[in-house]
C-alpha cells in the first residue's frame, strides 16, 4: 500500500469538502437577504458539484470541488408593502434558501471532512509504526 498515495486521495477529499462547507454557509449567511431593487431578485442558493478526476502521477482518482451552480426553484415570498424591496403588491421575494437543508448538508460535509482527516490521521500513524518497526 502507497501511504503517500493514501494521503493525497485524503487531502483531495478534504479541500473538496472544505469548498463545499464554504458555499454552505455563503448560503445560510444569505438566507434572509433581499434584492436590492424593488421586485428584484434576492439571493439565489448555490450547489456545489464534485468531480472525479484522475492524477496521473499518484495514478489514482481523486475528487475536487465541481461546478457551483445556482438552484432554480422558487424563491420564497412574504407579504411586506412597507419593505424597500417590495414590488407593486406588496410581496417581497426571499431566497430560496432553507436553513434546515443547509445545516443539514453542513452536518453531512463535516462528516466527511473527519472522516477524510481521520483517514490521514491513521496514515500518519502507520508510517510511524512501520519507521519504528525497520529501527528495531
Amino acid at each position: 500500500m502507497d501511504f503517500m498515495k493514501t494521503i493525497s486521495v485524503a487531502a483531495s477529499g478534504l479541500k473538496a469538502q472544505s469548498g463545499r462547507m464554504r458555499v454552505i454557509a455563503e448560503n445560510l449567511a444569505n438566507a434572509d437577504s433581499t434584492a436590492n431593487t424593488p421586485g428584484g431578485d434576492p439571493y439565489r442558493r448555490r450547489v456545489p458539484s464534485f468531480t472525479n478526476r484522475f492524477d496521473r502521477e499518484l495514478q489514482s482518482h481523486t475528487v475536487q470541488l465541481g461546478r457551483i451552480r445556482e438552484d432554480q426553484g422558487a424563491f420564497r415570498t412574504r407579504f411586506d408593502p412597507g419593505h424597500p424591496a417590495a414590488d407593486e403588491n406588496g410581496e417581497v421575494k426571499l431566497p430560496n434558501v432553507n436553513s434546515l437543508i443547509e445545516q443539514m448538508d453542513m452536518r453531512e460535509a463535516q462528516r466527511s471532512y473527519e472522516a477524510n482527516l481521520n483517514l490521514v490521521t491513521a496514515t500518519r500513524r502507520m508510517i510511524t509504526r512501520t519507521i519504528d518497526i525497520l529501527r528495531a
